[in-house]
């Protein structure tokens, strides 16, 4: 048995008890805390849903309504700040316990080639990001249009090796917009497609050639030059 199976098979027992873990616990959550359910990002509730607020999105001027009822200078109860906090805090948390698998992997499939660890490092603080961008605009439009302006005029160059590592990147933004509209279970499903499908597609060395070997053995040999 080659070194890279012994990993494929450890890096799948990890994904397992992980996943098993994770989804255990919110089952447990469910059961044993029902009402908790309604504070977490699982089912497309947003932060205002949580404290009982409508958003009108189509007219500005309207503001925030409870029960048809302008309430746009009535200040936030404890409770609704509680609620909302802790709803940010799952969000936000909840983006790092998804990304948490997809790092793995992308670390264990690439270890024969090097990877950087900057860039490991992005793959769980990017979704953090994200899922505050969507809080932030969400129902707001010319909100977005603003955020927009921003984005553009800030130019990013990342330099992407392998055409994996922005699919990789691609997943971090999915896991960021998912739990920014509330549906943060989705992007758990995701991750557990996401991650076997890569580890069986790295152990079955799907795809393999001399060209990519060879290409592979000369990347690590500089690296190993380096150090």
């Amino acid at each position: 048995m080659t070194s890279q199976s012994v990993s494929a098979q450890r890096l799948i027992l990890r994904l397992t008890a992980f996943f098993i873990l994770l989804f255990g616990s919110v089952i447990a959550i469910s059961i044993l805390k029902p009402d908790l359910l309604s504070v977490m990002p699982l089912g497309g509730t947003d932060a205002l849903d949580v404290v009982g607020i409508e958003f009108d999105g189509n007219s500005l001027s309207d503001g925030l309504k409870v029960s048809g009822q302008p309430t746009i200078h009535e200040a936030p109860t404890a409770r609704q700040v509680g609620l909302v906090s802790v709803f940010l805090s799952l969000s936000l948390g909840g983006t790092i316990l998804v990304m948490l698998p997809i790092a793995w992997t992308y670390t264990a499939t690439r270890r024969e080639s090097g990877y950087q660890k900057s860039f490991v490092r992005a793959l769980l603080v990017l979704p953090i990001c994200a899922t505050t961008v969507v809080l932030l605009v969400q129902n707001n439009l010319a909100l977005a249009f603003g955020l927009a302006a921003m984005v553009a005029a800030v130019r990013f160059r990342v330099s992407l090796e392998e055409a994996m590592d922005g699919i990789y990147i691609f997943s971090s933004v999915c896991v960021g917009l998912a739990a920014g509209i509330g549906h943060l279970g989705i992007a758990a499903v995701l991750a557990v497609f996401f991650c076997y499908t890569n580890v069986l597609l790295w152990h079955l060395e799907f795809g393999r050639n001399p060209i990519d070997d060879a290409r592979t053995e000369k990347k690590r040999r500089k690296l190993i030059d380096r150090t």
